[in-house]
């Protein structure tokens, strides 16, 4: 089996990960409003059809104003025919129908039919009030039957604790309030349950994530995935908490004497230097909703002298020694007063020399409460000891959790936080710190399996195709290229550095963190429109190379984009890229990209009109296991070992992939099982990798290999080459120097697929631009798209009623092509914070939705973005026991470095 692949071994991946989204479509569904919906088409409908009949009632009225010797007969003739091109019903029917049958009776006739029909939609228009606030209140209702569900409450009590408390009195509140508060809560409950129910971004039960296996015969092709069963909760503990802890006990000088210390990894000693990686941490903010403890290292230098020597030369004899022991021993060979010594050790504690690393949480505890409670009594310490049965009391809050009821998952929270407090109260802390977000929640769907041959006809081609252009998006790459050209420039042609802490150490003070800075400052498009290229301070020609690419995709896609005929309103349609475009843009990459590229997509099913699907590509990663690193804590125990062995067949011959970890963990992102066979320790890192597998980072030398022309990491001593990859969820710029240069060198990759950037929008019509949907094939690059100010969209006036108010939106949505369903993203000069960019359904069947959308724009300055809700409600999915679920398959491709044999299984 080729997976599609062809020649070149090309295959998607065996595995992969469906993220569900937690509500069944028919919750919004039930937040419509179905009669309202009808009674605007129907009054649009007439209107367009009496606007049109009007049309020709006014010629017909044009035709009698000229021969009229009457004044008074010829204003009011014109009063009438003003009224009829506006659609608007005259003051007095029965006088203007007296009138113009009295100057010709045809003319008459004609109005009399116009003036009937007129009528009867003024009577329509009319019935729209009750018909609203009767749909409304059923829709409220719908609300509020949502509201009282169990996988909605479970992650509003983790994303908006303040919108979970005020749920109860809203609900036990008579139904139909309408002051200001209940409003607000509302519009904020609204948007968890479309969150909930159409969107998939995993966090708690807003959205479940299911194991996925493609296999041979399994029946279920695209549209087909079926999940039955009950969804299951996997709560853990915030790490930051544990941090916390920590460092409440390395603060006590009592309690520090008994830790194990060692000196920086990595350390060496020059001639009047010692020379190690310091790091800083700078403690995040503990009452935002998300945060982590920010991480930086650098290469740092102490004078050397006698105690220092001495203490490192302690070291070499005593390798697990504590801090007491270390102190003692330095006051009596220094002949020195122990406070002085104490002093002396802090320092070098508090600039990195000396590390306490038993109560570092590693990446690979998965379960890191228990992992800090093993550490504390492995101290064989009293206070240790109280302090890990004092963790028994948050484990077993944690274990209590999944199958507790909302009200009493509040009360272990709050249980939790007391806890957590109360253990650092008993550590020495006056003013415990707990972050706010003190638990986080996975919850995992039943498995699903596909059948493998029919979605890799439907997915084969179009990922293949897309991953030729992915490097002309991908961030990271001008980066990489950039460090390459720095060794050669240091090291030459086919050069080789022994000294890799030094090289990074120089290459950021000498060059990257100024070339950063400067890269953050630049745009991408000048004021012109003209796309800007990279910094390319080392004149490298592989930067040239990847400018030309991204020209030159822009080029096409402006030809294209010019040479299609764009309506000025209405559905702005498809625009399918040709081959020719990618090939041209390929072309120019050619050479840029060597080695494994493993890549990770998050995509969608939809069906085209007339026939097919099309795979909507919502994003892509390169890199090695991406869809499951994050989920290995509550997956199948015996995924991680699967992954090392596909890993193990993924990579070149004489090379391995190594973990870079990213330095101490102060985010669950970065928490996930082993998936690696080996792991690069970084200085001031501790492994917990079997020691033969350990590679630190002081074994490791850089290579140009002169004949592929490419930069290779290798381990001299076990006579390979070294692939680093990094399997946190962490961006790479957010981890410390080291392991962030490390990955300059690995397949780890971001490449957002902007495909409009740099192409000019279209005219606007009524102040709305268009983005027609890009397709290549049957790949789905963007979505269709409507862009406007705020002030060009048909938001409520003051004394507008609510039937006018909705048929205005649907008046504004048929006259610009928007379909029924669509995601808004505000943008209003960042007054938003952080999750300002965030999508937002909008429906336009419901009132609700349409009034939360508009509590959105809060800013007269805003500005709006509306895309295709693609898929629909009605596109494949996934068929669950409450109905069909919207669906994301987070898939993976590669091309194996050896070939696979048609038995084995990956």
């Amino acid at each position: 089996m080729n997976g599609g692949g062809g020649a070149e071994g090309w295959e998607l991946g065996p595995r992969f990960v469906a993220r569900i989204a937690g509500l069944p479509v028919d919750a919004v569904r039930r937040l419509r409003a179905p009669g309202a919906r009808r009674w605007a088409d129907e009054v649009l409908d007439e209107g367009e059809r009496l606007a049109a009949a009007g049309g020709r009632v006014g010629d017909l009225l044009h035709g009698l104003v000229g021969g009229l010797d009457d004044e008074r007969a010829r204003r009011a003739l014109l009063r009438l025919r003003r009224a009829v091109f506006n659609n608007r019903l005259p003051a007095d029917p029965a006088a203007a129908s007296a009138l113009v049958h009295r100057l010709d009776r045809a003319a008459g006739e004609a109005l009399d039919a116009w003036l009937e029909g007129r009528g009867r939609l003024a009577e329509r228009e009319a019935a729209g009030e009750a018909l609203l606030a009767a749909q409304g209140e059923r829709a409220r209702g719908e609300l509020r039957r949502l509201a009282a569900g169990r996988r909605l409450r479970d992650g509003l009590l983790l994303a908006s604790p303040a919108l979970d408390a005020q749920l109860d009195g809203w609900l036990a509140a008579p139904p139909g309030g309408g002051d200001k508060r209940a409003r607000k809560i509302e519009r904020s409950l609204l948007a968890y349950v479309y969150r909930t129910a159409c969107k998939t971004s995993p966090f708690s039960s807003f959205t479940g994530v299911a194991p996925g296996t493609f296999a041979r015969g399994a029946g279920q092709g695209p549209g087909e995935l079926r999940s039955s069963g009950p969804w299951v909760s996997h709560p853990r503990l915030n790490v930051l908490a544990l941090g916390r802890i920590a460092e409440a006990i390395v603060a006590d000088p009592a309690r520090r004497a008994d830790l194990p210390v060692a000196p920086a990894s990595g350390w060496g000693r020059d001639e009047d230097r010692v020379r190690y990686v310091r790091r800083w941490v700078t403690a995040g903010d503990d009452d935002t909703a998300v945060t982590f403890d920010a991480v930086r290292d650098r290469l740092f230098f102490l004078r050397r002298s006698g105690a220092l020597d001495r203490m490192l030369d302690f070291f070499d004899t005593r390798p697990e020694a504590r801090y007491g022991e270390l102190a003692a021993w330095l006051a009596r060979a220094l002949d020195a007063p122990e406070a002085e010594v104490e002093e002396y050790l802090a320092a070098l504690l508090h600039v990195g020399m000396v590390r306490v690393p038993t109560l570092t949480v590693g990446v690979h505890d998965t379960d890191p409460l228990r992992a800090l409670g093993r550490s504390l009594r492995a101290l064989g310490r009293d206070w240790a000891d109280r302090t890990a049965a004092a963790l028994e009391g948050p484990l077993a809050c944690l274990a209590r959790y999944p199958a507790a009821e909302p009200e009493e998952r509040r009360a272990l929270l709050a249980e939790l936080r007391d806890r957590l407090a109360a253990i650092q109260r008993d550590l020495g802390e006056e003013r415990p710190r707990v972050p706010r977000t003190v638990l986080y929640e996975d919850v995992v769907a039943p498995a699903v399996t596909a059948d493998r041959e029919r979605w890799d006809e439907v997915l084969a081609g179009p990922l293949r195709a897309i991953e030729r252009v992915l490097p002309a998006f991908d961030l990271t790459l001008p980066q990489r290229l950039t460090f390459k050209g720095f060794f050669l420039a240091r090291h030459g042609i086919g050069g080789r550095c022994d000294d890799l802490l030094r090289l990074i150490d120089d290459f950021h003070e000498d060059f990257f963190d100024q070339y950063l800075s400067f890269a953050a400052r630049r745009k991408t498009f000048d004021a012109a429109g003209e796309y800007v290229p990279e910094e390319n301070w080392l004149g490298l020609p592989q930067l040239k190379a990847l400018d030309a690419a991204r020209s030159a995709f822009i080029a096409g896609m402006r030809a294209r984009w010019a040479a299609r005929a764009a309506p000025t309103g209405g559905d702005p349609g498809e625009l399918a890229l040709d081959d020719a475009l990618l090939a041209e843009t390929a072309a120019e990459l050619a050479g840029l990209e060597q080695g494994p590229r493993p890549h990770a997509h998050h995509v969608q099913l939809a069906e085209r009109r007339g026939g097919g699907p099309l795979v909507v590509l919502n994003r892509s990663y390169g890199g090695l296991s991406f869809p499951f690193s994050r989920f290995t804590h509550c997956l199948d125990p015996g995924l991680p070992g699967a992954l090392r062995e596909r890993a193990a067949r993924l990579r070149p011959e004489g090379a391995v992939f190594a973990e870079v970890t990213g330095g101490p963990v102060t985010s669950n992102l970065n928490l996930h099982a082993r998936l690696t066979d080996w792991e690069i320790v970084c200085p001031g890192e501790t492994s917990g990798a079997p020691p033969e597998r350990r590679i630190r980072l002081d074994e490791l030398v850089i290579e140009h290999d002169q004949a592929a022309d490419r930069l290779a990491l290798r381990a001299p001593r076990l006579g390979v080459e070294v692939i680093p990859v990094y399997l946190g969820y962490l961006v790479p710029l957010a981890l410390p120097e080291v392991p962030r240069t490390l990955l300059l060198l690995s397949p780890t990759s971001m490449a957002p697929l902007d495909v409009w950037g740099g192409v000019p929008e279209g005219e606007p019509h009524r102040g709305v631009t268009r983005r027609p949907r890009v397709t290549h094939g049957r790949l789905v690059l963007a979505r269709r798209s409507w862009s406007a100010p705020a002030t060009a969209l048909p938001l409520r006036g003051r004394g507008v009623g609510e039937a006018e108010w909705f048929l205005g939106w649907h008046r504004w949505r048929r006259e610009q092509g928007v379909p029924d369903r669509v995601f808004a993203t505000v943008a209003d000069s960042g007054q938003r914070g952080a999750t300002g960019a965030k999508p937002h359904h909008v429906d336009f069947d419901s009132p609700l939705s349409l009034a939360a959308f508009e509590g959105l724009l809060k800013d007269a300055g805003a500005r709006v973005v509306l895309r295709e809700a693609l898929p629909d409600e009605h596109d494949p999915g996934t068929a669950a026991d409450d109905g069909g679920h919207v669906t994301e398959l987070a898939v993976e491709t590669a091309t194996p470095a050896r070939p696979q044999a048609e038995g084995d299984t990956p």
